[in-house]
């Protein structure tokens, strides 16, 4: 139904800064809200940071808030993360997500379809 693209992983030294993109097809993507999660090898997924589909607020774990941005591009279908003064616990398969709904933005199980993840990794 909706298909998400991630792109922008890469390895990149600590301290620095990265751009993820997060391509959506279809005409719905200014109805769903939007979220990046993350998952590092033998750990569960866990939220990064959200966008709303109404009033864009935005939303984010407290490990990456003042360092990563969440934005989104309606006339493009797209969502960012930005990604500033990275950290090697920072690297992870970073997937790209969608949702209708406007709750529980840090839940993974409130968000219907999933990208196919581009993998971040910071070396110090």
């Amino acid at each position: 139904q909706v298909q998400l693209v991630e792109s922008g992983g890469g390895l990149v030294q600590a301290g620095g800064s990265l751009s993820l993109s997060c391509a959506a097809s279809g005409r719905t993507f200014s109805l769903l809200a939007m979220g990046w999660f993350r998952q590092a090898p033998g750990k569960e997924r866990e939220f990064v940071a959200a966008v709303s589909r109404s009033d864009g607020m935005t939303y984010y774990a407290d490990s990456v808030k003042g360092r990563f941005t969440i934005s989104r591009d309606n006339a493009k279908n797209t969502v960012y993360l930005q990604m500033n003064s990275l950290k090697p616990e920072d690297t992870a398969v970073y997937y790209c997500a969608a949702r209708y709904g406007s709750s529980y933005y840090y839940s993974e199980y409130e968000y219907r379809h999933w990208g196919q993840g581009t993998q971040v990794t910071v070396s110090s």
